[in-house]
């Protein structure tokens, strides 16, 4: 009797699941203080991250929200508050003017490559390289990327170098991967 409340109760919870839908299936990243959903876009899933307030004001001053909602894939570079404070004090505050819209979009656009290229992607792409992958963005710059202890980093065309602080966080129509660094064009 015993063993067939044991069934029961699993095939119960079987179908609880089943009906339930994708969410209990869906592997979460944690960015910002958020759960960060593969199956949402990359603006849906930013606007939930406390780490990308500034990120996602830039987004909407450039014009770039139906951009990245859009089915894509993209790979995104996103910087941190914290990477947009490194800026010299001021520089977020004109960036974000209508005025300055050319500019803000050409940065934004510089940290986001066609396709979706997961760490292990980029990893192939640098040994590939002999270490180095050269990625062309959206701005049609390119960004270099490098494994440099135990992992990735990635270079501006000034010089200017980004770590990736939170790789692969999967999107519907692309992959994120957190920077600790602002990348200029």
């Amino acid at each position: 009797m015993r063993a067939v409340r044991i069934v029961s109760s699993a095939v119960g919870a079987c179908l609880f699941l089943a009906a339930a839908g994708p969410a209990f299936a869906e592997a979460t990243v944690m960015v910002g203080g958020a759960a960060m959903y593969p199956s949402k876009t990359i603006v849906e899933n930013a606007v939930n991250s406390k780490d990308h307030t500034t990120l996602v004001a830039a987004v909407k001053a450039a014009g770039l929200v139906d951009t990245l909602n859009g089915a894509g894939p993209f790979t995104v570079f996103a910087p941190t508050n914290a990477a947009f404070g490194k800026l010299p004090k001021g520089t977020v505050d004109t960036l974000v003017k209508p005025e300055n819209k050319a500019t803000l979009t050409q940065i934004l656009t510089y940290h986001v490559v066609p396709g979706r290229l997961t760490a292990a992607d980029l990893m192939k792409a640098v040994k590939d390289g002999k270490g180095k992958a050269m990625l062309k963005t959206v701005e049609g710059e390119d960004l270099t990327v490098e494994w440099k202890h135990e992992r990735l980093e990635v270079v501006d065309a000034k010089g200017g170098t980004a770590w990736v602080t939170i790789p692969d966080v999967l999107q519907s129509n692309g992959v994120i991967h957190v920077v600790d660094t602002v990348l200029m064009p």
